[in-house]
């Protein structure tokens, strides 16, 4: 069953909408799934849906409600990717952290909801996982291709709990240089690991995208469920 519900802000600002869809048995762990540049769209969706067939609570929260609530667009034109990149830029990072914090209580507390709770991320949603795992009490966590990773190396003391990156080599917004940083950075750090995937894009997971690479998705997508099944118990 899946759902739309209200997650109160912890700043006292406002309310934003998160999907939620729920497992059938009506108990399980949850996982916290944050969205792309493209708001909480059919992708989203079906990630929480998939994830909650697999025994779990999945919500994802609408990040950009504070710019302009109900962002659901697709990467299918320039006018969406322009509106998509406006958004990225003017996404207050830390403001976000406090929703997802603030998410992430609502989907432990849930009715058959056991308390444990994981996140996954990507792109925009990969960057937000890897601070979910450095500055919150989530109990794994997952980033797909995330951004600008290089700004927050400092950070990776601060993780406690398991961490898996999934990094795409050939990836556009990550340039070379960046990922050597990522990689040495992230070898020092026990709780984390990177997956790498030579010959894939940007995005390389997202079903129906320009650089879509089903043997990459399903390989990461396999890894992420073993992940969340060993660390989510």
């Amino acid at each position: 069953m899946a759902k739309e519900i209200t997650i109160q802000a912890s700043d006292g600002s406002g309310s934003f909408m998160a999907y939620l869809a729920e497992p059938t048995s009506g108990k399980g762990a949850g996982i916290l799934v944050i969205q792309e540049i493209f708001g909480v769209n059919q992708v989203m969706r079906e990630i929480c849906e998939n994830l909650a067939a697999q025994g779990y609570f999945a919500l994802c929260p609408d990040l950009f409600w504070r710019q302009e609530a109900g962002v659901n667009i697709t990467d299918k034109s320039q006018a969406e990717w322009d509106k998509a990149f406006k958004l990225f830029n003017g996404f207050d990072l830390d403001k976000g952290i406090d929703d997802l914090k603030a998410s992430l209580a609502v989907l432990r507390k849930l009715p058959g909801c056991t308390g444990k709770a994981g996140t996954v991320g990507y792109c925009l949603g990969g960057r937000l996982a890897y601070l979910m795992a450095c500055r919150s009490d989530v109990d794994a966590a997952v980033g797909y291709y995330g951004v600008a990773l290089t700004d927050h190396l400092s950070e990776i003391g601060n993780i406690r709990k398991p961490l898996m990156m999934h990094m795409a080599n050939k990836d556009k917004f990550v340039p070379k240089e960046a990922q050597d940083q990522i990689r040495t950075a992230f070898q020092k750090q026990p709780l984390i690991t990177l997956h790498e995937y030579p010959d894939c894009d940007h995005a390389f997971a997202r079903v129906g995208g320009e650089h879509f690479d089903k043997n990459a998705a399903d390989l990461a997508n396999q890894r992420t469920a073993e992940f969340f099944g060993k660390h989510l118990a």
